[in-house]
């Protein structure tokens, strides 16, 4: 998968790291980000999709996932978009992003290859040891 997510690193100016993730936290993808850096996101992420829920929960209409966080700090923007069931893509770039170009690209990446982002719960993990 590492090569599709590697188009938006190249297509977004200022992109620097791109991540998917499982929502327990193990990196499923990367481009332009070390391994080391890609699972320390990942399990970062995994936290922050985690509260992010319990948060969407309190909204007595909504469904209760997360779709979508934002995330500007001094030196750049973060957003962690759900990609399909039990699956992430988080985009960290520098702070000259055009950070609309960046959340478009992202949506269009998910909608094309959403199928490839999934990540279902994993049923047989008491069953290996």
């Amino acid at each position: 998968m590492d090569w599709m997510l590697k188009e938006l690193t190249t297509s977004v100016p200022y992109v620097r790291h791109v991540v998917v993730l499982s929502s327990d936290g193990l990196c499923l993808g990367q481009a332009n980000t070390a391994t080391d850096t890609a699972d320390a996101l990942a399990a970062a992420c995994s936290g922050m999709q985690s509260l992010a829920k319990a948060v969407a929960q309190m909204f007595p209409h909504g469904n209760g996932f997360m779709r979508m966080i934002g995330i500007e700090v001094d030196g750049g923007y973060f957003s962690l978009m759900a990609a399909g069931e039990g699956a992430y893509l988080a985009v960290l770039a520098d702070e000259e992003v055009d950070a609309g170009l960046m959340g478009q690209s992202m949506r269009a990446l998910v909608v094309r290859i959403g199928q490839h982002m999934t990540s279902p719960p994993r049923d047989d993990v008491g069953q290996a040891m």
